[in-house]
């Protein structure tokens, strides 16, 4: 009895051990239980073992190389251990001994680094910008055992990962960083702002609110809980069958615009110019090739995101175009924000995809003078 006692007093131990240090008091913990509880840190808390990424070589970019910055593949890991791949982008100007600020981009969602991030990113750069885009976790040449899966959680992390990776690196300012989403990733960013206060300034261009567009579809159409229901229905029914055949059912890749039906939204087609010809097809995009798993919707219904955007204290600047579908994101995103820091620009005669690449558009000028306005 008196041995069963022991033994159990010593589990009680080791698990309060464990329990402060995971709260923040690492050193009660040995100095309370001893020696014991120290080791079983030690063994699990190893570190992150990182995967290893097959990266390409070649520049397969869907924008021409620059000659004013320098260009590295990087990786790094995010809090669920998946290693990232991503291009950094550097002034070739930079001075000795300089530190600049750093700005992640990610975007549009179900895209890759290679196409409009990358082309962000490295415009930045060529504002005196230390710049990285990142292929999300699941896609693209980062980690993740399972492919073509979106998460709330985990790509809200992946920013923050992302953010984590900069403040090692010796030509960044840590205190000047910022990020910038597009399309899905733009609410992604939005999400990650109220989230991570690192993070002192966010561009959000051409945004979507994934989980309100998987709950509720385009414009709310299906904003109900009937609608929900068999929504889900379907969802899980399509989750059993992937479980069963050992597969993953996608939603379907953009095709050629020329095989879309003549009565197809614009929007539809302007998708599909984009991502299915060769102004922006990637091999790795998830967009380009067969779509998302179809069970990633389930989270995103169940999981909403910008519950506390209303509590962002850093600086936010969303911009929209005006014929864009997806302006309504952007305007009802806005709305809840507060401060003065906070700005919404609608661009004239602008559509959703004109945001992806075409400069006539994108306003680099504003987002420039918007980061060195609160990055300095």
């Amino acid at each position: 009895m008196k041995k069963l006692f022991k033994t159990k007093r010593i589990l009680m131990t080791l698990a309060l051990g464990t329990l402060m240090t995971a709260t923040g008091i690492a050193a009660q913990t040995v100095s309370a239980a001893g020696p014991a509880v120290a080791q079983a840190n030690a063994l699990i808390s190893p570190g992150v073992i990182t995967e290893d990424l097959k990266l390409t070589n070649e520049w397969d970019k869907k924008f021409k190389k620059s000659d004013k910055v320098n260009h590295q593949k990087v990786t790094f890991h995010n809090r669920y251990g998946i290693t990232l791949a991503a291009d950094m982008y550097v002034p070739k100007n930079i001075k000795a001994g300089e530190k600049l600020p750093a700005i992640v981009v990610v975007g549009p969602f179900g895209a890759v680094k290679e196409q409009v991030s990358g082309l962000y990113a490295q415009t930045l750069a060529e504002r005196g910008y230390i710049a990285i885009a990142f292929d999300p976790s699941f896609t693209g040449e980062s980690g993740g055992n399972v492919r073509n899966v979106a998460s709330p959680e985990i790509n809200t992390e992946d920013y923050s990962a992302a953010i984590d990776f900069l403040t090692t690196q010796s030509l960044v300012d840590t205190d000047r960083l910022g990020i910038l989403g597009i399309c899905g990733f733009g609410g992604i960013a939005l999400n990650n702002a109220s989230m991570d206060t690192r993070v002192k300034a966010s561009v959000i261009t051409t945004m979507y609110d994934m989980t309100r567009y998987y709950a509720n579809g385009y414009n709310d159409a299906n904003d109900s809980a009937e609608a929900r229901h068999q929504t889900l229905e379907e969802l899980n029914a399509q989750r059993t069958e992937d479980y069963k055949n050992d597969t993953f059912v996608r939603t379907g890749a953009n095709v050629n615009p020329d095989l879309l039906p003549a009565d197809a939204p614009k929007f539809i087609r302007d998708y599909a110019e984009y991502y299915a010809t060769d102004r922006g097809y990637h091999p790795r995009s998830v967009n380009s090739l067969g779509g998302w798993n179809k069970t990633s919707a389930l989270s995103f219904i169940n999981m909403p995101f910008l519950q506390r955007s209303d509590e962002i204290q850093s600086a936010v600047l969303i911009i929209a175009g005006e014929e864009a579908h997806s302006r309504y994101f952007s305007e009802d995103a806005f709305k809840k924000l507060k401060g003065d820091n906070k700005e919404l620009i609608i661009v004239p005669g602008a559509w959703h995809t004109d945001f992806y690449d075409n400069p006539n558009y994108i306003p680099f000028d504003k987002i420039d003078a918007f980061y060195q306005q609160y990055l300095k």
